[in-house]
């Protein structure tokens, strides 16, 4: 199985990250996307993907950090580490939260679109922020219409998103699916093609059932695996198989 989506460089994996990435790949993880939420981040996804042959990193600012992005200074650094970096796969996480607004929309906004434009000119694919701003989120995506694009974590309505499955872009889903009040994102689930779906923890955030409450490992990925496989009546070993692939293809690993 592959975590398409784990904070490796948060500073909860200080003290044992060796210690995680070794737990992760005894229980099946054999490939991590290690996601970058700033620039400073992005170094040190840079290097634990250097040290790591199966742990590769992304580059980008989250809409957390917008209010801080500046274009003369960061967009030649992350064009810079895009094309540069052999083991840095995607933009992100980019996008939009109005839920918290630790920046501006405005901000927001431009800071996504610029690095969105980043992601389309490289033809690397991006991975999207999307809380409580799904529409403007469409809005810029459509109008830019990247070549590769993935929902993060997403909990939207089946009806919200089912635009951006029909343009060809994916879903990708944590432990959230596993709580009990979750029956919009396992409905989500139910309707998403599995070909077009890939599993993430978002580590350490979001730990799944029964590890809910706990900082959350890419080796609890298979929990996300194992709720996909019940509502879609599959077995844990076809979504395994087939998010792997999508995710393999999607970030264009060898």
């Amino acid at each position: 199985m592959l975590d398409s989506h784990c904070h490796l460089a948060d500073k909860q994996f200080d003290a044992d990250r060796t210690d995680v990435i070794k737990r992760a790949k005894a229980a099946g993880i054999e490939t991590m996307i290690c996601i970058a939420d700033s620039l400073e981040e992005a170094q040190k996804c840079r290097e634990i993907a250097n040290d790591h042959e199966n742990i590769f990193a992304t580059v980008g600012i989250h809409p957390h950090n917008a209010a801080s992005y500046n274009e003369t200074r960061d967009m030649p650094i992350i064009w810079q580490m895009a094309m540069e970096e052999k083991k840095c796969v995607a933009i992100g996480e980019i996008g939009l939260d109005y839920h918290y607004l630790n920046s501006p929309k405005e901000a927001q906004e431009k800071a996504f679109s610029q690095q969105l434009l980043i992601a389309k000119e490289l033809d690397k694919p991006a991975i999207v922020h999307c809380r409580e701003a799904v529409d403007d989120v469409w809005f810029i995506v459509h109008a830019i219409q990247p070549t590769k694009l993935v929902i993060h974590c997403c909990t939207e309505k089946w009806d919200d998103v089912k635009k951006f499955v029909d343009a060809g872009y994916y879903l990708s889903f944590t432990g959230i699916a596993t709580y009990p009040k979750s029956d919009i994102v396992r409905d989500t689930i139910k309707h998403c093609p599995l070909e077009q779906m890939m599993i993430e923890t978002d580590s350490p955030y979001l730990a799944p059932v029964p590890h809910r409450g706990k900082r959350n490992e890419p080796a609890f990925a298979t929990e996300v695996g194992k709720c996909i496989a019940a509502v879609k009546g599959l077995s844990l070993e076809q979504v395994s198989m087939q998010t792997t692939k999508n995710a393999k293809h999607f970030f264009q690993l060898p």
